[in-house]
């Protein structure tokens, strides 16, 4: 009898992780890999058109100057030239130059860090109507672009003080200056640290200030590196002031100064080997910086937003 009983088929176990989770219908694939391709098709022409200027600089600095001027669009160099780093080391005094910009970029940077974070402390913490009209009053600067309007302003009161010929009066006017975009970004990083540190620290006998220095400082590491960063790029590249304020004193022109500098100078008015090469240099410490604190740079800018 059991023999002959026939056997019942097994019922089809079903995952419901399965029903949940269906793949997507044949017809859309399409779609998605069309749209996908757009996506890096559009990233890969705004890589080439942000990075073919800087590989174009450097690539030319190693070409002679009648290359450059007659070699058409080619951009390997025929003949790579290295001696062009060293003529314009000598010819411009690079060294003295680099020096100098290292000199600037570390005060501002150093200055901006401890203005911008004491700043944004003040304006977080700080819950008085004066404060908050100050801080709105900071804020609405974001929208008015004075520009070279406040350039001769600036120098006049760099004479009162006999800075005028000096990269301190550069260092002070950058840091005092109170860039706006810091202090946003400090007040808002800020924000995000929970006020129950404040009260704590209060109740241990710590002062506004001694708060600050002892509790809410070593909590902002991402935002000291961001800060860093951006006031460097600005201090590296900053052209105008401190060519405005060593324009008699050219021992103390940084580097951007120095390279214009060069272009201007009798030997080197027609030689672009030299510009170029000169250009380069200018541009190998911001890129390696930048790569070097790039992880840095992005958490400072996200980690206040998704802080609970």
């Amino acid at each position: 009898m059991q023999n002959l009983q026939t056997k019942q088929p097994k019922e089809k176990t079903i995952d419901p992780a399965a029903e949940s989770s269906p793949e997507p219908p044949i017809s859309t694939i399409p779609k998605q890999l069309v749209s996908r391709l757009l996506i890096y098709l559009f990233l890969s022409i705004m890589v080439v058109v942000a990075l073919f200027p800087i590989v174009y600089i450097f690539l030319s600095s190693f070409k002679t100057n009648q290359e450059i001027m007659i070699g058409g669009p080619r951009i390997i160099p025929t003949v790579w030239q290295f001696k062009n780093y060293i003529r314009a080391w000598e010819i411009a005094n690079f060294e003295r130059y680099t020096y100098n910009s290292l000199y600037l970029a570390f005060f501002i940077v150093i200055g901006c860090i401890l203005t911008a974070t004491t700043a944004g402390y003040v304006f977080s913490r700080g819950k008085t109507r004066i404060t908050k009209l100050i801080y709105y009053m900071v804020l609405s600067s974001l929208f008015v672009s004075i520009g070279t309007l406040s350039l001769y302003p600036q120098l006049t009161l760099a004479k009162a003080f006999g800075l005028s010929s000096s990269l301190w009066g550069v260092i002070i006017i950058r840091v005092f200056g109170m860039n706006v975009t810091q202090v946003f970004l400090a007040t808002s990083f800020i924000n995000q640290i929970p006020k129950e540190l404040d009260e704590s620290a209060k109740i241990d006998g710590c002062g506004f200030f001694r708060t600050f220095a002892v509790i809410i400082l070593p909590l902002l590491k991402p935002l000291v590196a961001t800060i860093g960063l951006i006031s460097f790029r600005l201090a590296w590249n900053d052209y105008l002031l401190p060519f405005v304020f060593t324009i008699s004193k050219p021992d103390r022109m940084p580097l951007t100064v120095g390279v214009v500098n060069l272009k201007a100078s009798g030997y080197a008015a027609s030689s672009w080997d030299l510009a170029l090469a000169g250009i380069s240099i200018s541009l190998l410490p911001m890129l390696i910086v930048y790569l070097i604190l790039n992880r840095f740079f992005v958490s400072g800018l996200t980690e206040g937003s998704i802080k609970g």
